[in-house]
This record gives structure tokens, sequence and C-alpha cells, in this order.
């Protein structure tokens, strides 16, 4: 596949590294942008402004794939897109900053009048952080959490703290509750896929599937003793923090924002119902104290500044908050947040990546998501008629894999050994994002492996 990506920001770095193996990769932004990270690729990169349609034929869109436009300027995205469009129908992916024109972008999209000339996708990576962060929130403990088959089944991410009683123990014998499957397990920063004898250690990330109700059970029975998240304090009143505050609000969770932009405070004041608004430096421990930042069951640092996350996220922790979440930014600053005590450490861009990703995957296989930094991938692959009447057990992945959840019509089932497969069914399988490949090929049409 051909990609023209148009900006070499991080996003477009990002969106290079991960396809550039697989996929004929060309950037085209100023020569001033081109950066060392772009230079250890084997892409083109082209000078110039895709505005410019001599740019654009210069890279040969006309016998290109797909377009992303990535620029920190959204008006340069959207008329990059666009330009693209008319010139040969190219599949256009357009991210925004800007909720007004991912609406607009919508609308003309799905307008009648507009025929062939709209933006096929638009990414607004703020939205899919505040999706993201939500999620977390409201599983206690949770380090990630993902939905599958309309909310009927789960993936949960826990951290061993040294205290649990599974410390130690083989998962064979940790007495998991029925209808989950532990399908990785991240440690010392690499991920990989557990058996039966494997051991769990202290400090180890645990990602589990199953069904919604059987995670729930398991949740409260070895990882958080039932608690129930109350009240949450958001620090930075930006599009994120009062999206996620509007989300909160439905849920009834008792929530408050430390804005430090008085304006900012008066306009969610008036938007917010049910939302305390705090006038105040998220970095002002004084404050932080005053307003009891400590009883908070969350404490979510989503500023625009990753040094300013980390200090009230670091000061929260340091108030005695459990659970703490934080916005970054640069996506290479998560293993940091991490490394010094940030249970939660989440970025934008790596979750525009996954919705990229999923996009440009093959029509019978969808990435569902992407875990651990995107060392992990969630696989949504449907079963053809070759795999009608095959146990699971005999399934012979040419790399480490796990089908956690089958769907079947409006079943959801959680499969073992002697499960059979069959014809139509939907797997959700778990594999290591640079093993996906491998499991795809598996299941193509007429595969005997």
């Amino acid at each position: 596949m051909k990609i023209i990506i148009f900006g070499a920001t991080e996003v477009g770095c990002l969106l290079a590294t991960e396809f550039f193996e697989d996929h004929d990769i060309t950037i085209i932004d100023k020569e001033e942008n081109r950066t060392d990270e772009f230079s250890k690729l084997d892409i083109s990169f082209i000078t110039g402004n895709v505005c410019d349609i001599g740019t654009l034929k210069c890279a040969e869109v006309e016998n290109a794939d797909v377009f992303i436009a990535c620029t920190a300027i959204d008006e340069a995205n959207i008329v990059a897109c666009l330009s693209a469009k008319r010139i040969c129908g190219i599949r256009t992916i357009c991210f925004v900053s800007k909720e007004e024109y991912k609406n607009t972008l919508y609308f003309e999209k799905n307008n009648i009048n507009t025929g062939d000339f709209f933006i096929d996708y638009i990414i607004w990576p703020e939205e899919l952080l505040t999706q993201d962060i939500f999620r977390i929130v409201t599983v206690a403990k949770a380090l990630d959490v993902e939905n599958f088959a309309d909310g009927n089944a789960r993936l949960l991410e826990y951290k061993v703290t040294p205290n649990l009683k599974i410390v130690g123990q083989k998962i064979k014998d940790c007495g998991f509750t029925n209808d989950t499957i532990i399908v990785g397990i991240t440690r010392n920063s690499e991920l990989f896929i557990p058996n039966g004898d494997t051991e769990i250690l202290a400090d180890d990330k645990l990602i589990f599937m199953g069904t919604a109700h059987s995670l729930d059970i398991l949740a409260g029975t070895f990882f958080h003793e039932k608690e129930i998240v109350k009240n949450v304090a958001i620090i930075g009143g930006g599009t994120v923090g009062f999206m996620l505050a509007k989300n909160l609000e439905t849920l009834k969770i008792k929530t408050k924002i430390i804005e430090r932009n008085y304006p900012r405070c008066e306009y969610l004041a008036q938007e917010l119902k049910n939302t305390l608004i705090i006038h105040g430096d998220g970095t002002d421990l004084k404050l932080l104290d005053e307003e009891e930042i400590g009883s908070a069951d969350v404490v979510i640092s989503v500023t625009n500044n990753d040094e300013k996350n980390l200090l009230c996220s670091l000061l929260a922790k340091q108030l005695g908050v459990n659970r703490v979440i934080a916005r970054v930014a640069k996506v290479l600053n998560i293993p940091l947040f991490e490394k010094v005590g940030i249970d939660v450490a989440i970025s934008p861009k790596n979750s525009a990546l996954a919705e990229v990703k999923n996009d440009l995957a093959e029509n019978n296989v969808d990435i569902l998501a992407t875990v651990e930094q995107g060392l992990g991938e969630v696989l949504e692959i449907r079963v053809k008629p070759e795999f009608d009447g095959r146990k699971v057990m005999e399934l012979k992945f040419p790399t480490p894999a796990i089908i956690g959840v089958i769907q079947r019509h409006n079943k959801v089932i959680i499969p073992y050994g002697m499960t059979e497969l069959k014809y139509d069914d939907i797997l959700i399988i778990f594999t290591r994002a640079e093993d996906g490949d491998a499991v795809k090929e598996f299941f193509k049409a007429g595969s005997s492996k």
C-alpha cells in the first residue's frame, strides 16, 4: 500500500514508524521540519506544501492508496485532503484539533449535495483520549479498559501490587473467575503471552479478557475489593477536561475541575451544572490540600503541558491519591511518567494511531484496540468456511496469540480448548503487535496451518 503523509510532526513520525516496513511511505513537509527520526526510516521525503497541486503530483498522489494530513494546522490539513480527493478520489484521513471542524466535516461528508468531494475519515485525538480516560476511570484501579461485543465482553488491565495473594502463584492455581482469560502480561516493559504455568510476579501488568460480568467479579475479588469510583478531580479545564466532566456527570460521579484561567472557569460553570469549578493552579500544593484532593478516588491531570501534568500528578500522589491518570502530549515521555509512579499515562497521539491502524486494516480484520503503548493488539477476525468445526486447541498459531472471546450472533463465548469454531463467528484475538500480521495471515482463506 502506498501512503502519503502530510506533516513531519510527532504524529507523522509515529505513523511512518508504524507502517514503513510493510508499506510505501512518502512524507511531505518543509525541509526544516525533517528530523533525524525520519532519516532513520526507509521512506521518501518530499519538500513542499500539499496545498500546491504540483507538490501532490510530485508525490504521485494519483498512484497512492491513502492520504493522511496530520500537521498542527487544521485548515492546512482540510485543504490538503480536499485537494488530494479532487485530484484522484484517494481515501483521505484528516487530523483536526477543534470540535467544530469535525462536526462540519462530518456534515459535509453526509450531505447529499457533496458528491465525491469530501474527507473520508476525520480524527480528533482529544475526543479519542477522552473516551479512553473515561473507560479507565469508571473501573476502579484499572490501567486500561476496552469494551467489545456491544459491551458484553471486555479487556481489563491491572497492576499486581506486592500485597496481592496471587503474587508468586502460577496462573492455573490462582482461581480466576470462570469466563475470564489472562491473555497478556507486561513485565519489565516487555509484553508476552502467558500460559497456565506462568508465575505472577509483583509489578506485573495483567491483561484479562472475558464477559463483562465475570470481569466485574474478578476485579472485586482480586484487585479492588469492590471499590466504586464516587468522586473525581480533574486538573485542567480545557477541551478534554470539559468533555470528561460532562461524561462523568452522566454517571452522577461527584466531579471537580481545577482551572487557572478565570474566563474558562466562567464558561465551565455555565456548561457543567453538577461539577464544582475551582479557579486555581493545579501545581499549588496548598490549594490541592485545601480542596481535599487527597480524598478523591481518581485525579486526572489533562493540561496541555507534560511537565505540569507530571508535577500535578506527583503532588496528588503525595497527598495520598491512590489512582492518578495523566495526559502525555509527547509519547516518549510515557515511560518516564510510569517510572515515577503515575498509574496511567496516556497520549492522544497513541489513541489516534490506533484509529488509523484500524482504518487501514484488511476488510475481514479489524484492530479493535491497542494496549501497552502499542505493544499489544486486539484483533477482530471473522471465521471463514475453512475453519468451521475446528477446535480451538487444534489451531496451531505460528506465533503466540490467544482467542479471548468468540461472538456468535448475539451470544458471547469465552472459549477453552475444546470449543469449536463456527463459520461466521467473530473472533476477538489478543497478540503482540509485532505478531499481528502472522495471525491475520493464518486466518486467510485456504490456510491449513
